[in-house]
């Protein structure tokens, strides 16, 4: 059974891939989604109009996620974050920020074999994908180690509010921006001054590819205007007229989003942040 769960797994992941190639090149040749049309019609927040907002009650379930934590306080997904379909968080991802059918195939199925659930028949609670060192990893740009804040759902605000003023760009409007080289620097930090302060921290090759995609998340989706990520990442709230900043049709593949990922992790270094490292553990504290 292992062995035939283990190559379903390799020609799963093959077929994935192979079609997300083929959606890539497909969203080199035909036209963009229309502004105001990227999330289609019949879905919450077509046209910009989302669900009411709810911060969340003490009983609901949340997780280290911003973007399925938003889902669930707008209601697109369960408001309490609880029994929630693997099948169906794929679709309402997909709509939601326009990420590609093999992308919202891929996490759900990763998801689901991280937690040893069936992906068709089973569902799960938000705080399930926060198994450490599972997706959940250390060294986040928005949450503290486990190891000083084991429930990974509440958020760090100094991380946020350093985040945000650490944007160095701007549109032609000029909105501040946060870069894919921002957040490289500031990953390089979290993972600098983490590395010496948490005496339980690991991060492997594999969670450092999470934590830049997780980052370069900001800057496709959401375009890097900080603005829009005040609300997201403060209160995991959608502005009110937001949508993706994906207008491919086929929505941002593996391949494509691939690009983002690797220029983010590429462009940290640690070694930039020696002395604040060192501060840091000359202060006996958790990261500020």
């Amino acid at each position: 059974m292992g062995l035939f769960s283990g190559m379903s797994r390799v020609f799963f992941d093959v077929g994935i891939l192979s079609w997300d190639v083929l959606l890539t090149l497909s969203n080199l040749v035909r036209r963009n989604r229309r502004i105001r049309h990227v999330t289609p019609e019949g879905h919450p927040g077509y046209g910009g109009y989302w669900p009411e907002y709810r911060p969340p009650k003490e009983t609901d379930s949340r997780c280290s996620c911003p973007a399925l934590n938003a889902m669930a306080n707008h209601g697109i997904i369960s408001r309490s974050g609880r029994d929630i379909s693997f099948v169906e968080v794929g679709h309402h991802i997909r709509a939601t920020y326009n990420f590609s059918s093999t992308f919202c195939s891929f996490v759900p199925h990763f998801a689901a074999h991280m937690l040893k659930k069936s992906y068709s028949k089973d569902t799960f609670d938000l705080e399930e994908l926060d198994l450490h060192n599972g997706i959940e990893h250390d060294a986040s740009l928005l949450r503290l180690d486990s190891a000083f804040q084991p429930d990974q759902s509440i958020k760090y605000v100094p991380f946020i509010e350093e985040l945000l003023a650490a944007a160095t760009g701007k549109d032609e409007d000029g909105n501040d921006l946060i870069t894919t080289k921002d957040l490289s620097r500031m990953l390089g930090k979290r993972r600098a001054i983490a590395r010496v302060v948490n005496k339980e921290f690991s991060l492997n090759f594999i969670h450092k590819i999470f934590g830049s995609t997780n980052a370069a998340t900001l800057v496709t989706v959401f375009g890097g205007r900080v603005d829009h990520l005040h609300s997201f990442l403060h209160h995991e709230r959608l502005p009110e007229g937001w949508e993706s900043r994906i207008r491919q049709p086929h929505g941002l593949t593996l391949t494509t989003f691939n690009k983002t990922i690797l220029r983010v992790e590429l462009g940290v270094c640690e070694q930039d942040w020696a002395e604040a490292a060192r501060e840091a553990v000359q202060c006996h504290t958790a990261p500020a």
